[in-house]
């Protein structure tokens, strides 16, 4: 197998010169120079993300394989526990792999840097030979699938799949471009046969330029019961973003045309539904519902795991997105890069509690106000109404008289 390279020397920044008679894409101006023909132009065209965007989809479409092949046969002994208690899976491992192999074997010529959630710390120690040689059975198959070992003529040892798991560690940052992903975000609605996603993004100069979720048990049709979405019952979805193009949505499996989605175009408070974590472990389910209430939402919430939420409402099936992490808590990049581009490229905003866009380009973690919160352009103002209205009235109610 050859050398895994996984740092490969970053790209210039998210800006080039061209020609504005001969150039006719979407672009924004930054700054003219000297010349009347040529401007500084940040390029968000359709064709920009071109060739990073095929490779993200088919990564995050064999990974979602890959995970599909495991939940379908799940066995007890392919759970382990991280030192943070939350449970891993195989799939988790294998999908990582997979994702960080796609990427830098289709884009041989271009910077390689990815933030992911796993390393193999756990799978080096005593005991995990087992689950190791059947992770990269997983990985082996999964891209004997696409012939993506012709290149290489060999298959993947366990050396190598660590390798290509370790991948991930990088930190991300405000310079350069990076990869984001989150294996199997949702775990534990994986484990349970529920809603999960492979959620991969990318990172340019701080900023989310294209973002693919891959949700295999997301119906196509509307779960929010939108008779006009699909009458077939089926289920796996393939949503994806770049800058400045839209969002689109096309079944996982398949060679369907995609179509071009939006967010839901609701203004009365009142008609809409919103979206919260299914474990209340992850959200304040009473705070989001105060929230409801001061709207008067009078639809229940509806409970999904993982960021197929964010697909979700980027095709109209709820409004609003609510999530409030318990005190302590800090969000990962992971967890929203693929998301918030998705929702806002289908017209949607996402913000923080105070209503500030997220900022992505400060490594791992997200330093935000309070929670997310994720609506249309017309509810906005009101949820960041509510939203501040009912932290208040918690602050007051437990702070000591």
């Amino acid at each position: 197998m050859s050398s895994i390279n996984c740092f490969r020397t970053a790209k210039a920044p998210l800006q080039t010169f061209v020609s504005v008679s001969r150039f006719r894409g979407s672009v924004s101006v930054l700054r003219r120079k000297s010349s009347p023909l040529f401007v500084t132009l940040r390029v968000v065209s359709s064709m920009a993300y071109e060739k990073e965007l095929d490779a993200a989809k088919k990564a995050a479409s064999l990974a979602a394989r890959l995970c599909q092949k495991v939940q379908k046969a799940l066995l007890q002994s392919d759970v382990q526990s991280k030192s943070d208690k939350s449970p891993v899976t195989v799939a988790d491992y294998g999908s990582q792999a997979v994702v960080s192999l796609v990427l830098e074997r289709e884009l041989t010529s271009e910077p390689f840097s990815l933030v992911a959630e796993e390393d193999s710390a756990d799978l080096r120690k005593d005991g995990s030979e087992d689950i190791l040689e059947r992770i990269t059975k997983l990985v082996n198959d999964t891209l004997a699938t696409e012939d993506l070992h012709k290149a290489t003529n060999s298959t993947l040892s366990t050396d190598d799949l660590l390798r290509a798991i370790d991948c991930g560690t990088s930190e991300g940052g405000p310079n350069g471009r990076h990869w984001v992903l989150d294996p199997i975000d949702g775990t534990k609605g994986f484990l349970r046969g529920d809603q999960y996603a492979v959620a991969l993004g990318l990172l340019e100069e701080g900023k989310v330029v294209l973002g693919v979720l891959a949700c295999p048990n997301l119906p196509l049709a509307s779960i929010a019961g939108n008779k006009n979405s699909s009458s077939s019952g089926e289920t796996g979805c393939l949503f994806y973003a770049t800058i400045g193009s839209g969002t689109y949505m096309q079944p996982l499996d398949s060679k369907s045309e995609p179509v071009k989605v939006h967010v839901s175009s609701v203004e009365n408070p009142e008609e809409a539904s919103f979206f919260e974590s299914f474990e209340g472990a992850h959200s304040l389910h009473d705070l989001s519902s105060s929230i409801a209430s001061k709207l008067g939402v009078k639809a229940p919430p509806v409970r999904i795991d993982s960021q197929a939420k964010y697909g979700a409402l980027s095709r109209g099936d709820g409004a609003i997105y609510l999530r409030f992490p318990h005190k302590g808590y800090r969000e990962k990049i992971w967890d929203h890069v693929a998301g918030a581009i998705v929702v806002t490229e289908a017209g949607g905003i996402v913000t923080d509690a105070a209503g500030k866009p997220l900022d992505f380009s400060k490594g791992k973690y997200l330093d935000l106000d309070t929670g997310i919160i994720v609506a249309n352009e017309k509810l906005m103002p009101l949820l960041l109404k509510a939203v501040r209205d009912s932290i208040a009235e918690q602050e007051k109610a437990s702070s000591p008289l």
